[in-house]
């Protein structure tokens, strides 16, 4: 009798080659952070040698204000929105002006009856002056202050009340301007 033996039917417990699991997961995360410490190690050499692109950028200076400076319109046109609409002229006559004018006779033209005129300058500035005051002087030019902020002017400059800055003087110790309206501020 022969003993046969089937090797198909052998234990499948038997130890043998085992496969490892694959780790390319680990790999990537290895290979990232050394690639990370790297560019880590680098990048304050880059900007070392770079630093013309990684500096503070000077800020610039401007010595005028955002004020135009063209003159202001001779006339001045009355917005069709202003002028109230009279249907037929059947609309009564009234002594109230609708359209505001912004012109006030005073006492003695309404007592005499006549108009109040307006001014023949066309560079007339409204009622009241701007408040600014003088802060310092330095270098040829002037740190002013108004309600809407500070502003460093020189000689020409266009000043809050739309004068110019004539002269920059010291008179008794004191800096003071001089406008080309002939007005002498003093801090």
């Amino acid at each position: 009798m022969t003993d046969t033996i089937d090797f198909d039917d052998a234990d499948d417990d038997a130890p043998g080659p085992v496969a490892k699991p694959k780790r390319t997961g680990d790999r990537v995360f290895a290979v990232s952070g050394f690639l990370l410490a790297t560019a880590a190690a680098f990048f304050p050499w880059y900007v070392f040698f770079n630093q013309e692109s990684f500096g503070i950028a000077p800020m610039g200076y401007n010595d005028t204000r955002d004020l135009p400076e063209t003159p202001g319109r001779a006339v001045v046109n009355v917005s069709p929105l202003a002028i109230p609409d009279e249907k037929d002229g059947s609309a009564p006559a009234s002594a109230f002006d609708p359209i505001v004018t912004a012109t006030v006779p005073n006492a003695e033209d309404r007592a005499a009856g006549e108009s109040a005129s307006l001014s023949e300058d066309p560079n007339q500035s409204f009622p009241g002056k701007p408040q600014y005051r003088l802060l310092h002087v330095a270098n040829g030019r002037a740190l002013i202050e108004d309600r809407s902020g500070m502003y460093i002017v020189r000689i020409g400059s266009v000043l809050p009340d739309n004068s110019r800055l004539a002269t920059l003087e010291q008179r008794n110790g004191q800096w003071v301007i001089v406008t080309s309206n002939g007005d002498v501020i003093q801090n």
